[in-house]
């Protein structure tokens, strides 16, 4: 996880004397100023937590510059072949945002649609106890 921790840990580095320098050439106009030194922070959050983590895990084979191919073989975890909840949580988001445009009481009616259709695509495959 080190190329991930220096990839977005350099982010601060960038992000942040860019932030200052539109600032200064824009007038400090708010939104791009702010947006930018934003993300120089979003950066750094997600830097600091790759480094919080790497060091609590042991190391992955991507890690090891003279590492094989062969050693990152095995099982990376389940994925659904295939599925139907994304519709569901399609047309439920489409229901909220049209909500917004329209009137809070459409708004209102797809927040539990979107609920209901998140909570069926995360335990699509829990028939029981800790099932696949």
């Amino acid at each position: 996880m080190k190329i991930e921790t220096w990839l977005f840990g350099s982010g601060i580095f960038f992000f942040t004397p860019i932030g200052i320098v539109y600032g200064w050439l824009s007038g400090w106009e708010a939104v791009g100023t702010v947006a930018l030194l934003l993300t120089a922070g979003l950066a750094g959050l997600i830097g600091g937590y790759l480094a919080v983590t790497s060091r609590r895990i042991d190391p992955r084979p991507e890690d090891n510059p003279s590492g094989e191919i062969a050693e990152a073989a095995g099982e990376l975890g389940f994925f659904a072949p295939h599925s139907w909840w994304p519709l569901p949580l399609a047309l439920a988001g489409a229901v909220i945002f049209t909500g917004l445009a329209v009137g809070w009481w459409l708004f209102y009616l797809g927040v539990p649609l979107a609920a209901f259709a998140v909570v069926g695509w995360v335990y699509e495959h829990s028939r029981g106890e800790h099932a696949h």
